[in-house]
């Protein structure tokens, strides 16, 4: 009998207010994350992944962000239900979150020790002294040299992976079952970002924890991920088991995406190979298939106007089946 899911994400349809109207950002989408294991979110700008992961922690922009639709299973729980205060107790404590951009996550005017006793002293109860030693130790547990020192300093006089580093601590304070990191290392160098990719492996096996990746990169997804879910303009496309979806990517978005990639055997001074146009706007989304206009496939206007079916077409390997883009 298979473990139960830690998440379960269903029918998730997320809107914003605007001034042109209702625009709906996150349609439908679908997934499961089990302990233990890591769920890599992949997809260009504007696909919404951020607002997936948003719409999951209740931290939507208010009053112009609301969830129209769908559950969001943690634990067996809908968070999409629970009242203000029992959401507070569950966020940062049993689920966090690791944002894109340290500069914006920390706060430039406290040191970094006291950004880190305050989810402690918000979710456990510790006493200053013990909630300082605590914080100290979750620096040296992600790497940070000289923990006792940098715990006085302010965020500005850390580099970049140090900053990412102490967001990681921060996350992982309290021991949380999932952690939600949105794009992680997309402002560090190649070297830092595979030091906090393998910090984040370590911890995960130490802490036994659930994570969703989201990112850009495919490699980062092939590295570290178990299984991927593959996003283009608000909805899911494509999703499986890493190994299967990168030996058989059936959609062809996820195609393209994994044509984008450099490739060390290729001829040089190759242009890399691009997926053509842009992601459309929130305002200009149609409700059948919305990648056919990228896909330079033959289509025909009806599969603009009616959305295709989410299929299994193996075990743990479903897709949009949208006739154009799942053409062999």
């Amino acid at each position: 009998m298979s473990e139960p899911n830690l998440l379960e994400v269903r029918d998730l349809v997320t809107a914003f207010d605007t001034d042109a109207g209702q625009v709906t950002a996150v349609d439908g989408v679908n997934f499961d994350i089990k302990r233990g294991r890591t769920l890599g979110i992949v997809g260009e700008s504007g696909c919404g992944k951020s607002v997936t992961a948003m719409s999951i922690m209740r931290l939507l922009p208010q009053p112009m962000g609301k969830i129209l639709g769908g559950q969001v299973y943690f634990d067996g729980m809908d968070l999409t239900k629970l009242p203000a205060d029992q959401m507070r107790s569950i966020r940062g404590n049993r689920i966090s979150m690791i944002f894109q951009e340290p500069m914006t996550a920390l706060n430039p005017v406290q040191r970094i020790g006291r950004q880190i006793c305050e989810i402690l002293n918000q979710h456990k109860e510790l006493s200053p002294d013990e909630a300082w030693k605590e914080a100290v130790d979750m620096l040296e547990k992600v790497g940070i040299p000289a923990p006792d020192i940098r715990a006085m300093e302010y965020p500005h006089q850390l580099s970049g992976g140090m900053r990412q580093r102490v967001v990681i601590a921060i996350a992982l304070a309290c021991g949380p079952e999932l952690v939600i990191a949105d794009e992680p290392t997309t402002a560090l160098d190649v070297t830092v970002q595979a030091q906090i990719l393998d910090l984040m492996k370590s911890l995960q096996r130490d802490l036994g924890m659930a994570i969703a990746l989201i990112t850009h990169d495919l490699g980062v997804i092939a590295e570290t991920c178990d299984d991927v879910c593959v996003m283009y303009a608000g909805r899911v496309v494509e999703r499986g088991a890493a190994k299967v979806v990168f030996a058989h990517p059936r959609h062809a978005y996820t195609q393209g995406l994994l044509a984008s990639i450099p490739r060390l055997d290729g001829k040089p001074k190759t242009p890399l190979n691009t997926i053509e146009g842009m992601v459309p706007a929130l305002k200009e989304l149609r409700p059948g298939c919305r990648f056919c206009p990228r896909s330079g496939r033959d289509y025909s206007p009806e599969m603009l106007e009616e959305r295709p079916a989410f299929k299994e077409i193996e075990q743990d390997h479903w897709v949009e089946a949208c006739p154009a883009c799942t053409a062999a």
